[in-house]
């Protein structure tokens, strides 16, 4: 069963719940197919949030994590709804009790993030406008080693690929309009930086 693109985020972890209930384990393939069409969001979104973090000031972490967000936005961009994941990853499985555990604390912030995100220029979230997200997070994961040359200048680049994926995790336009006016930020960023 996949998430329809219009799902609220905590409806979408609730799912993922009564795949968990009893000791049922849960594979990373099942959530990604739980969250459906939705999963191109976090597969963005992490490694840019992970970017952004202290472990962006590591020498190469950056480059390698765009490295990854450069494969997920190729498969958006060819028009892949459900992103391929190595088999090792996608058959990796984890114990109800802890996906339960980790939805508990998940919940609140999923239904923050429907109250505060989502149905607001629901045109720039569909179809070809996804896309251009990924078009624009793969050029600026392509330009990540450039910015490495900056200390923790790659936040810039990672910040606005970020935005992209919650974007697109939480159907919301103006954040897509937020996540390009940040993109063109960082293309300012890297003109001062040649």
């Amino acid at each position: 069963m996949t998430a329809p693109k219009n799902a609220k985020v905590a409806d979408i972890v609730a799912r993922i719940g009564k795949r968990a209930e009893g000791d049922r384990h849960v594979s990373v393939g099942d959530i990604v197919a739980e969250l459906g069409q939705r999963s191109q969001g976090p597969f963005l979104l992490v490694p840019a949030l992970i970017g952004v973090s202290p472990i962006g000031g590591i020498p190469f972490a950056p480059t390698f994590l765009a490295a990854l967000v450069a494969v997920f936005s190729l498969q958006i961009i060819i028009g892949r709804t459900h992103l391929w994941l190595p088999d090792v990853l996608a058959a990796r499985e984890i114990g109800g009790d802890k996906v339960r555990a980790g939805l508990e604390k998940i919940d609140p912030v999923a239904k923050r993030m429907d109250r505060w995100f989502g149905g607001r220029f629901e045109s720039l979230i569909s179809g070809g406008a996804v896309r251009i997200a990924a078009l624009m997070c793969l050029i600026l994961s392509l330009s990540m080693p450039m910015f490495e040359l900056v200390p923790f200048a790659a936040i810039a680049p990672m910040s606005a690929i970020a935005a992209f994926g919650l974007a697109i995790l939480v159907s919301d336009g103006l954040l897509m309009l937020a996540a390009i006016a940040m993109t063109l930020g960082t293309v300012i960023l890297m003109f001062q930086i040649i």
